[in-house]
């Protein structure tokens, strides 16, 4: 048995001051005030340190200069360089791409998660909008096809739990109904729909926005589009906190409308952790400068943000609660995958995926399921 003490501790009931975890058998055992601990327990001080439950990113391409889709060994370097950003469950994030190398790397993501490494695919694409393609190549992108799907499905092994589709393209209605009847949650984005299309996808069963804001169009008051429809909805949004994809104002505004649907996400690229300079992402390449990601196009490609900036910034920054930007970051996501019973939160009996961050919400350590990282 392991016992962390002293360290403000954030649970779904708020901050325990100088609480106390207990953890066993990579489990957590019990959250509470500190009490006596016998001497058969290992005790660690975390001397007023913050302790936070272990993020779940939804949305990622890459990190530590590694391209999740330039080979096995890529995707799961990538994947151990967030985790030692505190991202203790991932998904792993495909660009469209031709339909074959799309199935390989859904085989390398299907072998990590039968291994636990990550909790499967998130599919950005064949079926998008040419029109908010953003980063996307148009090149790359489909129509709607079940048979296309159901190759890409079959190539996962089980594995993907995301896809991201327009609405308004012909066949999109019944794509998403093939999606949920697979197990699949299906996410609206790189759309170029009006409020009332993607309304209609939300009411049909999609459940998430894909980057809220981002590659689907503005909005004003006369035609709200995609993002209004989203909130109005009710569903979860993914939002990138990196100071440059949304204004922090509506940030702010995304958490007091939809404070249990907001989920930050790092729609980070193989450039993040390493700095300015020229990177792949997918079959194309991008160029970092001043840490923001740009296609050959001068569209924002990705992102070169970690979840622990992430959380920093929404506290920091944006202004947000530590509390509300533990919950979009952790308990949110979990909650979109059903995992509410397995992590995203320090109570009993979840995982104990947990990260420690100083008193200026810098990362200290990371524990997954029980033990700490090293290295």
């Amino acid at each position: 048995m392991t016992v962390l003490t002293g360290a403000r501790v954030v649970t779904p009931d708020g901050v325990l001051a100088g609480g106390e975890v207990r953890v066993a058998g990579g489990r957590i055992a019990s959250v509470g005030p500190a009490g006596p601990i016998s001497a058969a327990e290992e005790r660690i001080d975390l001397d007023g340190h913050w302790l936070v439950p272990g993020f779940v990113d939804l949305h990622m391409h890459g990190g530590g200069g590694h391209d999740v889709t330039r080979s096995a060994a890529d995707l799961g370097a990538a994947v151990r360089f967030h985790r030692r950003h505190g991202t203790t469950r991932t998904l792993v994030s495909l660009m469209a791409q031709p339909v074959d190398q799309l199935c390989e790397q859904l085989g390398w993501i299907a072998t990590l998660t039968a291994a636990g490494d990550v909790l499967g695919a998130h599919l950005e694409g064949p079926f998008l909008s040419a029109a908010r393609c953003g980063a996307q190549r148009p090149e790359n992108l489909l129509m709607p096809d079940p048979l296309v799907l159901r190759k890409l499905l079959e190539a996962g092994q089980g594995s993907v739990r995301t896809m991201t589709v327009a609405p308004e393209l012909p066949g999109a209605h019944a794509l998403i109904k093939d999606l949920l009847a697979a197990g699949v949650i299906a996410a609206i984005g790189h759309t170029d729909a009006s409020y009332e299309q993607a309304a209609d996808a939300f009411a049909a069963g999609a459940g998430l926005a894909t980057h809220l804001f981002n590659a689907m169009g503005s909005f004003d008051h006369r035609a709200p589009g995609p993002s209004v429809a989203a909130l109005d909805a009710g569903v979860f949004v993914e939002m990138i906190n990196d100071g440059g994809h949304v204004h922090d104002a509506l940030i702010r505004l995304v958490s007091r409308a939809a404070p249990r649907s907001l989920i930050l996400i790092t729609d980070a690229i193989s450039a993040a952790g390493i700095g300015d300079g020229e990177y792949t992402l997918g079959d194309q390449t991008v160029r970092v400068r001043a840490s923001k990601a740009w296609s050959a196009e001068d569209r924002l490609a990705g992102s070169t943000l970690t979840m622990d900036e992430a959380v920093r910034r929404a506290v920091l920054r944006v202004g947000l609660s530590i509390e509300q930007a533990v919950a979009a970051a952790a308990t949110a996501p979990a909650r979109l995958l059903g995992l509410q019973d397995e992590c995203g939160a320090i109570s009993t009996g979840l995982a104990a995926d947990l990260v420690v961050l100083d008193a200026d919400l810098r990362l200290r350590r990371v524990m997954v399921g029980g033990d700490w990282l090293t290295g």
